[in-house]
């Protein structure tokens, strides 16, 4: 196994980051799968992180000047591992005004993701800043549990509000309940309510806009197809989770949505042009 990656262009550099930085306030532990093309975040659901589970995926053809791999045989040309996003987003914030930064898999007292980066100097002495982020090798019988999640079959697919008003109305909500519903409807509407025994709040939006995909349900099942437009799906969520997820929120995203399955799942989705995040939240009763 063998990985080596280099970016010398200082706005991939700080893109990068930011994507890392993002996965650092969503997730302690995650799983880094670096394929040839691409390298992605993993998180899956289990029920020790609240069932919620995540999908980054970054072309590295968008961040790395250089990059090659090897993975643990020709036919599995991949390699996992788990890392601590918030110890590599850490690394990266020092090195932001780098000329170059290399980053590899290397064997030290254990494996670690080693990143070296060239920093500016004023002398002709070369000035090299190293960091290690230890990571744990996953083996490849537990690779499985690392692939891209489906996409749900959604009854209502819609357009978010921008991120910071949305973040703004969550924050204020998470002061008086600790679940939140999340409702829309293929009328491009979306309502934010708490209901508790002493309080009723409800925030809405409207002409937010449904995804193509809402249209032609092409994801097999007619449902969004034959749905009444002003019918809301809902979902209850644990206000933490979203609050985590609009907080976390570094990318700046062209195109934010989110998909709800009645009473199911809440899947958010944010597409920049290089990198898509996807961030699954279960609803509770």
């Amino acid at each position: 196994m063998k990985f080596r990656g280099k970016i010398i262009d200082i706005a991939c550099l700080n893109h990068f980051t930011r994507v890392i930085t993002t996965i650092s306030k969503l997730t302690k532990m995650c799983v880094l799968r670096l394929t040839p093309d691409n390298l992605f975040f993993v998180l899956s659901g289990k029920v020790a992180n609240g069932g919620v589970s995540m999908w980054c995926e970054l072309s590295q053809a968008n961040f790395f000047d250089e990059y090659q791999m090897e993975g643990v045989s020709s036919e599995d040309n991949e390699i996992c591992l788990e890392v601590t996003p918030e110890n590599l987003s850490r690394a990266l914030k020092t090195v932001q005004n780098a000329k170059a930064v290399k980053v590899k898999l290397t064997k030290k007292h254990c494996p670690c993701l080693t990143i070296a980066a060239e920093l500016p100097t004023l002398s002709s002495i070369s000035r090299v800043v190293t960091h290690d982020v230890p990571v744990d090798v996953i083996p490849r019988k537990l690779w499985h549990e690392f692939k891209e999640p489906s996409m749900p079959d959604f009854d209502v697919s819609i357009y978010l509000p921008p991120l910071k008003t949305m973040k703004n109305v969550v924050d204020r909500m998470k002061n008086l309940s600790n679940f939140l519903v999340i409702e829309a409807n293929l009328s491009g509407e979306m309502n934010l309510k708490i209901e508790t025994d002493l309080v009723s709040v409800t925030t809405h939006f409207k002409d937010l806009g449904n995804p193509p995909w809402g249209d032609d349900a092409s994801q097999g099942g007619s449902a969004s197809q034959s749905r009444d437009a002003e019918a809301m799906a809902e979902a209850r969520v644990d206000i933490r989770r979203l609050q985590q997820f609009l907080m976390g929120q570094q990318v700046n995203p062209s195109k934010a949505m989110c998909n709800i399955v009645h009473q199911r799942v809440l899947h958010l989705i944010l597409l920049h042009e290089d990198v898509s995040l996807q961030y699954f939240i279960p609803a509770v009763a």
